[in-house]
C-alpha cells in the first residue's frame, strides 16, 4: 500500500483550511474577555485620562461604602457576536459584585458597533429594574454618544446607575408621597456621603487639580439635589456651589487662615492617599491608576439589565 501522495492539486484545499482556521482564530481573539484592570477598562480608548481617573475614583469609593462593584468596559468591536452573549460572558468571567449579594453592574459599549448594555447582578434587579436601566439608556448615554461626547456618556450613564440604586435602597414601604420624600432625603444623604467627600478635596486641593475636581462635580451638583429634594431646594444648592465654591477656594488660597487649613487638610489628605494628593489619581497612564488590585467578589448574573445603540 502506497502513501498518500502530495500535489498541485491539494495546495488550495490547504490554504483554503489555513486562511479558515486563521480567521477562526482571529475572530475568537478579537472578543476575548479582557483582563479586569479596575473599575474602569476603556479598551477602545474612547476616554480621556482624566474621565478614567476620576470615574476609578468614584467607584472604588461607591464600592467601599455600599460593597456593589460597578464596572465599566468599552471595547472597539463585538466581531459579530450579540451584544448580550459577550456581555454575559464578562460578568460570567470577572464575577463581577460580592458573593451571595450578587451585587454587580457593568457597562459595556462597542465603539465600532454603536451598541451599550447595562447588565444589572442578581441583587440589584430590584433596584436597577430594566426598566429603569432602559431609561438610563435613553435619556443620559445615547444622547451624548449620538453627539460623540463618550465621557458625557460614561459618566452620565454611571451618575444614573449610583443615583438609582441609592434610591432604590432607601425606598420604605408606606404611602407614595411619604415614600418619595423619605427616598429622597436619604438618597440625598448618600450623595452626601459620597460627593461631599469629593467637594471637600476640591476644596482644599489646589492649583488645576482642585479647579478640575470643582468643574468634574458640577454636573452631579446640578442633578442630585434637584432630582432628590426638589427644585426649589435643589436648584439654590446647585447655585451656591457652583457661585460659592470658586469664590471660597479663591479665598482659601489668599488669607492666612485658608492657607493653614489647606496646608492642615491637604497634609491629612495626601498621607491617606499615598502622599500625592491629588497626583495620587494621575500616576500611570491607565484606568487602574491608582495601582491598587481590583477583582471581582464572585458575584452572579441572571441576563438583567438593558441594550441599546446609537
Amino acid at each position: 500500500m502506497t502513501a498518500p501522495t502530495f500535489t498541485r492539486l491539494h495546495v488550495p484545499l490547504v490554504l483554503a483550511a489555513l486562511l479558515t482556521i486563521g480567521g477562526a482564530t482571529r475572530s475568537v481573539a478579537a472578543t476575548d474577555v479582557p483582563f479586569l484592570a479596575g473599575h474602569v477598562n476603556d479598551n477602545a480608548g474612547i476616554l480621556s485620562l482624566d474621565t478614567q481617573r476620576a470615574l476609578e475614583e468614584l467607584l472604588r469609593m461607591h464600592e467601599d461604602s455600599t460593597s456593589n462593584q460597578i464596572a465599566v468596559l468599552t471595547i472597539t468591536s463585538l466581531e459579530g457576536e450579540p451584544l448580550e452573549e459577550y456581555s454575559r460572558r464578562v460578568v460570567m468571567t470577572w464575577k463581577l459584585g460580592q458573593k451571595g449579594k450578587d451585587n454587580g453592574v457593568l457597562l459595556l459599549v462597542a465603539k465600532d458597533d454603536r451598541k451599550v448594555r447595562i447588565e444589572v447582578g442578581r441583587g440589584l434587579e430590584g433596584q436597577l429594574t430594566d426598566a429603569v436601566s432602559s431609561s438610563i439608556m435613553r435619556h443620559e448615554i445615547l444622547p451624548q454618544f449620538k453627539a460623540g461626547d463618550y465621557d458625557r456618556g460614561v459618566r452620565a450613564g454611571v451618575d444614573a446607575i449610583i443615583g438609582a440604586i441609592a434610591g432604590a435602597y432607601t425606598a420604605e414601604e408606606g404611602s407614595t408621597a411619604e415614600m418619595d420624600i423619605g427616598t429622597g432625603i436619604l438618597a440625598f444623604l448618600f450623595f452626601l456621603l459620597v460627593v461631599g467627600i469629593f467637594t471637600m478635596i476640591a476644596f482644599a486641593t489646589p492649583g488645576c487639580g482642585g479647579w478640575f475636581l470643582y468643574a468634574f462635580l458640577l454636573p452631579f451638583w446640578g442633578v442630585f439635589p434637584p432630582a432628590t429634594l426638589g427644585p426649589n431646594v435643589g436648584l439654590p444648592m446647585f447655585g451656591l456651589y457652583a457661585i460659592g465654591m470658586p469664590i471660597a477656594k479663591i479665598l482659601l488660597a489668599r488669607t492666612a487662615w485658608g492657607k493653614k487649613f489647606a496646608k492642615k487638610f491637604g497634609g491629612s489628605m495626601r498621607s491617606g492617599r499615598g502622599g500625592s494628593g491629588w497626583s495620587s489619581w494621575s500616576s500611570g497612564g491607565s484606568s487602574s491608576s491608582s495601582g491598587s488590585s481590583f477583582s471581582g467578589g464572585g458575584g452572579s448574573f441572571s441576563g438583567g439589565g438593558s441594550s441599546g445603540s446609537w
